[in-house]
């Protein structure tokens, strides 16, 4: 690997690593503070409430794709371990599941207006852009992408992304069974569906167009 390479990987890493990590992680813990919430005390009780990134990490998901994704210069994609849900004690289960998987990406939303607000307070305050000032712009322009991607994203209506939960939430039980039959497979036709591009010609107007209203909320 050549050094100027290496260099500029270990820099776009550098930006990228925070945002990354609490984009994936804090969508994880939401999902399980939405469900203590509601009656299900399962995520609880493994640790997994809690804003701590190390107790969601998974090792592929939240660091080996994430970088090599980095280095190919391909879109920013990873995971977290999934949050572990039992439908059955939540107190109405099947709006319950629904207000669950929605967490996931509201924290997404959240977090990318946090960045967005950051991003701002830098432009307004800050009196010169200094090397220590770019690194955070760059860090929060990241923070705002990723958590909107990963909230488009998510928000796809293929179990077990959340968008399928939400939809298996509103469909008589007959489709819903059908989607049951889907969720196996709904990983690998996700990124069949981003290897041919398929994918991305829908998101990616939609995360422009949610990018641009979280920076107008934020006044930018």
């Amino acid at each position: 690997m050549p050094g100027a390479q290496l260099s500029e990987f270990i820099q776009t890493v550098a930006v990228y690593a925070i945002p990354a990590i609490f984009a994936i992680t804090l969508h994880e813990a939401a999902h399980a503070w939405m469900a203590r919430r509601l009656g299900d005390r399962t995520a609880e009780m493994l640790g997994r409430l809690t804003a701590n990134p190390l107790k969601h990490i998974d090792p592929v998901g939240t660091v080996i794709v994430p970088l090599l994704a980095v280095w190919l210069g391909g879109m920013m994609f990873g995971w977290a371990k999934p949050v572990p849900v039992n439908i059955r004690n939540l107190r109405n289960p099947k709006k319950g599941m629904v207000a669950v998987a929605l967490a996931g990406p509201g924290a997404n939303l959240a977090m990318a207006y946090a960045w967005a607000l950051l991003l701002g307070l830098i432009f307004k305050f800050s009196p010169g852009v200094g090397s220590s000032n770019l690194f955070i712009i760059e860090m929060a322009k990241f923070g705002i992408l990723i958590n909107v991607l990963l909230m488009v994203i998510n928000l796809i209506p293929i179990p077990p992304l959340d968008g399928g939960r939400v939809l298996r939430g509103y469909v008589p039980e007959s489709i819903g069974h059908r989607l049951d039959a889907v969720e196996p497979y709904g990983i690998i036709i996700v990124f069949g569906l981003l290897l041919m591009g398929v994918l991305g010609q829908v998101i990616f107007p939609m995360v422009i167009a949610v990018r641009q209203f979280v920076l107008f909320l934020a006044g930018l």
